[in-house]
């Protein structure tokens, strides 16, 4: 067999038919647009750009015949690229949208008026068919022609489907690439919460109190951490920059506050602290406390603040159980102990509650004016206070006062200061009895108390603390069993001024009192009764008219104060507990 070309012609034959086909002028033309259409490809898939990839093929399409691109469908998107001509309107769009339906996926020619001629190409990948290239020309173009635009369109749809397949490989992997990094981020604050937890767990199981939660909380996210009980008072403080004074919301703020963190908890930014409320049931404890002035705290903050918080609801109802049947067994004893008890059965009622009743103690009486709406909230101030004071640890509440027996002496007003500021407000008055040396003493001393916070009230010193050891000839006077001849002593120098006063309703015996009292300074006595200066020298002028006492002899003026001092004494006696 001779050699021959894949037609079958002799090889001598075919050359020769090789040369006379490379000389057409027609054969060279399409073969340098097949190259240039090889080139085109190379680009098209090098170029990984949806719209530069458009616009070579729009190019391409003026460049290989005489028409144009009227846009590429891409029917699995249902969306048009480039759209032109007739295609560019949404009339247009959708009588060609039309057509292609009906063509199926091998493409064909379609009518795109006013185009005197128009073909749609189809646009393949490997998983089949996905759009179409829309080109148009006045007239047909020819055979050639359209064989390059059918090839055109081939490689056009090999290398969109390559730039789509290759955009979702990258949508996919910055997917995944956040997935992950949202993985990562979940698994090490999974791994911060669980530090946190664990490391709160162990303040609550080794009893570290108020004080180790502060301290673990501060740890763990850098920031000074209060914590406060209901009405605003620091119970502990763990970090730098403690502020003294610890500030401190009036109580109707206060309320507010609390109310909000309970609606719109678990934590809540007030200024520059970030608070959570210890609430183990519908009563509210206290208040954990995160400093963060600016305002920076994050997540893991947050988590480890709200954390705390449930701690801390724990450990403050533990300690609410412990205090409350300690404050209940302890005021069974302290009723027993002001009523007179056997001394025996005290101490060894003393001793099963671990307390030592054989040191001397005096019994301190407290009461606030107004009273307070909760004798609860009142009691749980003045116990506050007396622990902190390290005075004593025995209350109970009696009437509208708690009655503490003291174990160790004090300034009792700033005991007093101490109490009316826990609760917000400075009507507050404080009695201390005499001291006791024993059990049998404690009815003697809660008596003295009692006295001392009657004479104030009727000293007008109603906003103060008194101890019957400083009330002077008050102390003697009430010592005085038999009263009889006071009674005689006080008619007999103002006799005349309480009848005066009970006739006409007069406060002569008071003012007398005051104005004595105050050393016969009249500005002061003028300060005390509340009048004016002329007032009270209208007032003496009388007093010494309806008694007759002058009250610029020494002697007159002693026996005066004396006998007012005795008649404030008789009405303390006699007041009603």
């Amino acid at each position: 067999m001779g050699n021959t070309t894949n037609v079958g012609l002799p090889l001598d034959r075919a050359v020769g038919a090789g040369s006379a086909l490379a000389d057409d002028p027609a054969v060279r033309e399409q073969l340098s647009n097949l190259q240039s259409l090889l080139v085109l490809s190379m680009l098209m898939v090098e170029s990984g750009d949806v719209p530069q990839l458009l616009e070579l093929a729009a190019t391409s399409v003026r460049s290989l015949v005489p028409g144009r691109m009227d846009g590429v469908y891409l029917s699995d998107e249902g969306e048009w690229c480039l759209p032109a001509g007739p295609c560019s309107t949404d009339p247009g769009r959708r009588e060609v949208e039309a057509q292609l339906v009906a063509l199926g996926a091998g493409g064909g020619q379609i009518t795109v008026p006013p185009d005197g001629w128009a073909w749609a190409y189809p646009l393949r990948s490997l998983e089949g068919p996905f759009g179409y290239l829309v080109a148009g020309a006045d007239v047909a173009p020819s055979a050639a022609e359209q064989f390059l635009l059918r090839v055109l369109a081939q490689q056009m749809g090999i290398a969109l489907a390559n730039t789509r397949a290759h955009a979702r490989e990258r949508a996919t992997a910055a997917e995944l690439r956040g997935a992950n990094a949202v993985l990562a981020h979940a698994v090490a604050t999974l791994e911060q919460t669980t530090a946190i937890h664990d490391r709160l767990t162990r303040v609550a199981m080794t009893g570290e109190g108020q004080e180790g939660i502060a301290r673990a909380l501060h740890e763990l996210t850098g920031y000074s951490v209060a914590v406060e009980d209901r009405y605003g008072n620091l119970r502990a403080w763990a970090g730098p920059a403690r502020p003294d004074p610890y500030p401190k919301d009036d109580p109707s703020s206060r309320e507010q506050l609390l109310g909000r963190l309970a609606e719109e908890g678990p934590s809540l930014r007030h200024g520059g602290r970030l608070l959570a409320l210890a609430r183990p049931a519908i009563d509210v404890l206290g208040v954990l406390v995160l400093i963060d002035p600016t305002g920076t705290a994050g997540e893991v903050a947050h988590v480890a603040l709200e954390h705390g918080a449930v701690v801390l609801a724990v450990e403050l109802a533990r300690l609410q159980s412990m205090a409350e049947t300690e404050v209940r067994v302890g005021r069974d004893l302290v009723e027993e102990l002001l009523t007179g008890m056997d001394e025996e059965r005290a101490q060894e009622r003393a001793q099963a509650l671990g307390y030592d009743l054989g040191r001397p103690h005096r019994v301190a009486v407290v009461r606030c004016q107004p009273p307070e709406k909760s004798s609860d909230v009142f009691f749980h101030a003045v116990r506050r206070v007396s622990r902190d004071a390290g005075i004593g640890e025995l209350l109970v509440s009696r009437g509208r006062a708690v009655v503490v027996l003291a174990h160790t002496d004090t300034d009792w007003e700033q005991f007093r200061l101490a109490v009316a500021g826990e609760l917000g407000r400075t009507m507050c008055q404080v009695g201390v009895g005499g001291s006791c040396g024993r059990p049998a003493d404690f009815p003697r001393s809660y008596g003295e108390a009692v006295l001392a916070m009657k004479v104030q009230d009727i000293a007008g010193n109603s906003e103060q603390a008194t101890s019957f050891d400083d009330l002077g000839v008050y102390r003697i006077l009430a010592n005085v069993q038999d009263t009889a001849g006071i009674d005689r002593f006080v008619r007999e120098w103002l006799g005349a001024l309480l009848d005066y006063d009970a006739h006409r309703g007069g406060e002569l015996v008071l003012t007398l009192c005051r104005f004595l009292d105050s050393g016969r300074h009249h500005e002061t006595a003028a300060r005390a009764l509340n009048v004016h200066r002329s007032t009270l020298k209208y007032r003496l002028r009388r007093i010494r008219e309806v008694s007759g006492h002058d009250l610029g002899v020494p002697e007159t003026a002693f026996n005066l104060q004396l006998a007012t001092r005795s008649w404030q004494t008789l009405r303390a006696l006699t007041l009603a507990d």
